[in-house]
């Protein structure tokens, strides 16, 4: 060992390399003493570092920030030194490589420096915390897109989620409706909606990702012969680079992703192209579940609309009304309908139908459906209510239901100032005739229900309404219903004529309103089955006849 001087007077001890195992190592290690020399290094160090040598000062041999370390550990005897060994390794680079450095104190004050080249860990975390966010990116976009049904917002939000992850633009184009292109453009947290008549092909690329076909790699594609359409107006400069993939759905294309970005940046590489087909796959799935929601919902809503009950109104000087309340408030179809058919001409009755189909819910109300639309066809023999009765038992016998119906067939015409009416009930509570006095009074009319047995027996009856008199026709869903004080007393017959007698010369819609507000208010919250009414009244006076020919409105009552 020598102890020298250098040229700024810094005293250095010297040794030679030992035969030590360390020296074997494929690390790079130095060792160095307090004052910052160079006491052993090893071959990897050397190779490493060109200017080692033994005796020489790190700071002209080492990397700065290895140095400054050094020297925050290596104090001089008699004081602490600003950095302890085993805590946290130090990192720094060298030569465009990242090292990782470990130091270690020996007893005579040396401190040893082992190197660990951490580029290639570095570049694998980098990519891990990459993929990383990338799956987080992935489970919120699938979040955000999933969270909508609607079409037009699922297609604004995959814009505006591309643009702010993928690129600095994006644009979503979907399937051509009528030979443009529904396209929703997306700038930072802008986005616009347009109809573009356009050529795919114009786009390299494009075409076949409507199709759904894997998309071209981006290098193939030149920025500079984008049609002006593919190019945001606010984009504010000609794009560097173009991205185009599919957007997959379920068994039909949903549309293309068009990915935009400046000429400043760095081109899409291979992994984000293929981070934007994982987007874009889950993009894709959510436009298509939005779409083919939309598409059954537009469907249930023109079915409901021909399963609701009609608004009935004034028909050929005959007041009617009607009322219905399923039997769950979100519910709008159950297995309780009702049905005015106007004659063809005025001498012929109008024809008044009232039902209850077994259970409720949405296949009772596909069978309520089946029943009014084969009464409809059996219009032309509405006076012979018994046929009527019967080909409409014949056709539910055949048919793949086993549910049963309950009815009442009311024919009404209008006589000078009276109304006359031939009433048939099948299995349904029989009708209730108010007078104007106040007087309740059941029609006497009966038989059995439709749908169960080859034969159905009925007994029909004719009552005549004087002015101010009504006709209540009503289902089991009125009187069966339990609630009152105690909450499970059944409302009752009883109860539904004496309503009715306070209804003595209200009008027909008055009348349906009052039974259904009073039945409300006893069931309360509590379950109740679907409730139907229909009120026929004899008005007190003639009304105009204009427009009183017209058929029911569709609309919901």
């Amino acid at each position: 060992m020598t102890v020298s001087e250098d040229e700024s007077g810094r005293s250095r001890v010297t040794r030679g390399a030992t035969g030590t195992s360390w020296l074997r190592s494929p690390h790079p290690a130095v060792v160095a003493d307090r004052e910052g020399g160079v006491v052993e290094f090893n071959d990897a160090a050397a190779d490493l570092f060109p200017r080692m040598g033994v005796g020489a000062w790190l700071d002209g041999v080492v990397p700065g920030w290895l140095a400054d370390a050094h020297r925050r550990l290596a104090v001089p005897r008699g004081t602490q030194p600003a950095t302890r060994p085993g805590g946290p390794p130090l990192r720094g680079s060298h030569d465009g490589r990242l090292l990782r450095a470990h130091p270690t104190e020996s007893g005579h004050g040396d401190v040893a420096w082992w190197l660990v080249d951490d580029s290639d860990l570095t570049a694998a975390e980098d990519a891990l915390r990459t993929e990383q966010e990338r799956t987080a990116l992935l489970a919120e976009a699938s979040t955000q897109l999933l969270s909508s049904l609607n079409p037009d917002r699922c297609l604004e939000k995959a814009a505006l989620l591309a643009a702010a992850h993928l690129g600095d633009a994006a644009l979503v184009i979907s399937p051509p409706v009528r030979n443009r292109y529904p396209v929703v453009t997306a700038v930072g947290e802008r986005f616009d909606r347009s109809q573009v008549a356009m050529d795919p092909t114009s786009v390299p690329g494009l075409a076949e990702a409507l199709q759904g076909f894997p998309p071209v790699p981006a290098r193939w594609i030149d920025p500079a012969e984008l049609p002006a359409w593919a190019v945001p107006e606010d984009f504010g400069e000609a794009p560097g680079s173009v991205a185009i993939t599919p957007l997959p759905g379920h068994g039909v294309p949903a549309g293309a992703l068009l990915l935009l970005r400046r000429g400043g940046q760095s081109a899409f590489d291979a992994s984000e192209e293929l981070f934007a087909r994982l987007f874009a796959a889950r993009a894709g799935a959510a436009l298509s579940a939005a779409r083919l929601y939309a598409e059954q919902a537009r469907v249930t809503r023109a079915l409901i609309a021909e399963l609701l009950p009609p608004q009935l109104h004034h028909v050929r000087g005959v007041d009617f009304a009607g009322g219905y309340r399923t039997s769950q408030d979100t519910e709008r179809i159950g297995g309780d309908f009702y049905d005015v058919h106007p004659g063809t001409d005025a001498g012929q009755e109008t024809l008044a139908v009232l039902g209850d189909v077994c259970g409720k819910g949405l296949e009772a109300a596909v069978l309520t459906g089946r029943i009014r639309s084969t009464v409809q066809a059996l219009l032309p023999l509405a006076d012979d209510h018994q046929n009527v009765l019967r080909l409409l038992n014949g056709a539910l016998l055949n048919s793949r239901h086993t549910r049963f119906a309950t009815l009442v067939l009311a024919s009404v015409g209008r006589a000078d100032d009276r109304v006359r009416l031939r009433l048939t009930s099948a299995g349904h509570p029989r009708p209730l005739i108010l007078r104007a006095t106040g007087h309740v009074e059941e029609a006497d009319t009966g038989g059995t229900l439709v749908g169960a047995l080859p034969e159905v027996p009925c007994r029909s009856a004719t009552v005549h309404l004087a002015p101010g008199d009504t006709c209540l026709l009503y289902t089991d869903g009125i009187t069966e219903a339990r609630g009152g004080p105690l909450g499970s007393a059944m409302f009752g017959e009883g109860r539904l004529r004496a309503s009715l007698a306070d209804c003595a010369g209200l009008p027909a819609e008055a009348v349906v309103e009052r039974v259904q507000m009073i039945a409300g208010d006893w069931v309360g919250r509590g379950p109740h089955d679907d409730m139907a009414v229909v009120a026929i009244t004899a008005p007190h006076t003639t009304r105009p006849s204009a427009g009183s020919d017209r058929a029911p409105d569709r609309n919901t009552a």
